[in-house]
């Protein structure tokens, strides 16, 4: 099978990629480097530079070979600066991703596997949370990728294209067998943070609200092994193969961690001392998001292996530490 990856240079991309890989999978990785890194470009691919924002790209890269299906995950992600910036989440993610429809559509690629997130429920009005719960984003991010699915079920009916909406829960961790060398550029993300905070970058993490009705009053997350996640792209793309079925799930693995519980475990594994403060709540934040991802399980036969706390933070801190000192 032969493999379009957009934004195969980035974090969650480089695993997707290595999943494909190991599947067998022939990949073309398409970026344009904005965030993703030369240092994740595989070497048993082929790496094509360029952007969803352009239509030449894209003319250039469909006319010069033949896809069998388009995982896209090339585009922007941090809720809050969606809220600041939200001209940019309209290009990286709304029209850079139609572009990239309208492609496939005139170059005949019928399968379209989309990154979406669990930002497209807005804040939970029960959990664990289904694909069944109300879609209400409470920020722009969650809107753009909202969009793109809701996009994507009208191409199927008019164009019959087939596609996997993956509604990502929190990607975390690194490739256990460490084949992933580059971190992730400019994460807003907490595991990350944490980190900087482990290795002298920074003095002291933030957390938001410490007085919600969790057991030690710090916000609980629902946190996936990105690994597990690109997993799952294969898996849905062998799905619509056999079944000629369109694709809605969630990935994520119905438990929770807080925030002083991921800090804690962090502590323990790098033997590292990590400050930290807590700060007032932010604006929509909600006390737990976890996710229900049995659909998931009964579909694709999905299975999050690595995505317990101790592999998470553990793989984390070996890419962080090898990374900075080198060993």
């Amino acid at each position: 099978m032969k493999l379009l990856i957009t934004g195969g240079a980035g974090y969650i991309g480089s695993h997707v990629v290595l999943a494909a890989l190991e599947q067998g999978c022939k990949v073309t990785i398409f970026d344009d480097l904005s965030t993703g890194l030369k240092e994740n470009i595989n070497d048993n691919t082929n790496f094509i530079f360029g952007s969803t924002f352009s239509k030449v790209d894209l003319n250039k890269l469909f006319k010069n070979d033949k896809f069998d299906a388009v995982v896209h995950l090339a585009g922007s992600k941090a809720s809050g600066d969606s809220m600041v910036n939200p001209s940019t989440y309209a290009e990286n993610n709304i029209i850079g991703a139609i572009n990239l429809i309208n492609a496939c559509l005139e170059f005949g690629v019928k399968i379209f596997i989309f990154s979406s997130s669990a930002a497209v429920y807005g804040k939970p009005k029960f959990t664990p949370i289904d694909e069944k719960h109300s879609l209400n984003p409470s920020n722009y991010y969650g809107y753009t990728k909202l969009c793109i699915e809701n996009n994507l079920s009208w191409f199927s009916k008019l164009k019959n294209m087939r596609y996997a909406s993956l509604r990502y829960f929190n990607a975390a961790g690194y490739d256990i067998k460490k084949r992933i060398n580059g971190l992730e550029v400019h994460s807003h993300n907490l595991i990350p943070k944490i980190m900087e905070v482990a290795l002298g970058k920074k003095k002291k993490v933030n957390i938001y609200g410490k007085d919600y009705n969790t057991k030690d009053g710090t916000g609980i997350r629902d946190y996936v092994h990105v690994s597990d996640l690109a997993s799952g792209h294969i898996d849905s793309i062998n799905y619509i193969i056999k079944n000629d079925k369109n694709l809605t799930i969630n990935l994520g693995t119905r438990r929770g961690y807080s925030v002083l519980e991921i800090i804690n475990k962090t502590i323990q594994i790098s033997e590292q001392n990590i400050q930290y403060r807590f700060q007032n709540r932010r604006a929509g934040d909600s006390g737990i998001i976890i996710s229900n991802p049995s659909l998931a399980k009964n579909l694709i036969n999905w299975d999050p292996k690595f995505s317990d706390l101790d592999t998470i933070i553990q793989s984390t801190w070996d890419a962080y530490r090898k990374k900075y000192y080198l060993y």
